[in-house]
């Protein structure tokens, strides 16, 4: 059963009870993550684990999001200023005790191409906090494996 979720702001990345941070260097140019990430929207699926189907929608301004084991997302794009900053929330989910989520992606240059933040902030009682919390690991490993694959598929390192 699909749910509508909170409707946050961007600053909501910085507020959430529950935030994850996770950063990793990849090769690419900004530029270059900034369109897989913005632009190349259908590509999600051939290098972020998790994520079978993803379409724009609304003319770009959302995108809805099928991942691996049938959770579903409608989002709206917040932010996508080119080539540093990208972030979306979710708007409508069937996930099970959710009541808001940011994802929140800033790209920095560096000497050796591109240091990928992102930030998972969201919100849901206790227990889901507590399941999230237990996750982190497995959800640190999914973003190094897929900046290692987005990487491999945008400088084929």
């Amino acid at each position: 059963m699909t749910h509508r979720l909170s409707p946050v702001g961007l600053d909501f990345a910085e507020s959430a009870p529950l935030r994850m941070v996770f950063a990793a260097e990849v090769s690419a140019p900004p530029e270059a993550v900034y369109t897989a990430l913005a632009d190349d929207v259908g590509s999600w699926c051939a290098w972020f684990t998790g994520v079978s189907r993803i379409t724009p929608t609304d003319g770009g301004k959302g995108r809805s999001v099928r991942l691996t084991g049938g959770t579903r997302f409608v989002e709206s794009i917040l932010a996508a200023e080119r080539p540093e900053h990208y972030a979306y929330r979710v708007d409508e989910t069937n996930a099970p005790g959710l009541r808001a989520l940011l994802e929140d992606w800033r790209l920095t240059p560096v000497t050796s191409g591109t240091l990928v933040r992102w930030t998972f902030a969201a919100d849901g009682p206790a227990p889901f906090r507590s399941m999230m919390q237990l996750s982190r690991p497995m959800l640190g490993r999914a973003f190094r494996d897929s900046m290692r694959q987005l990487d491999r598929r945008l400088v084929g390192v």
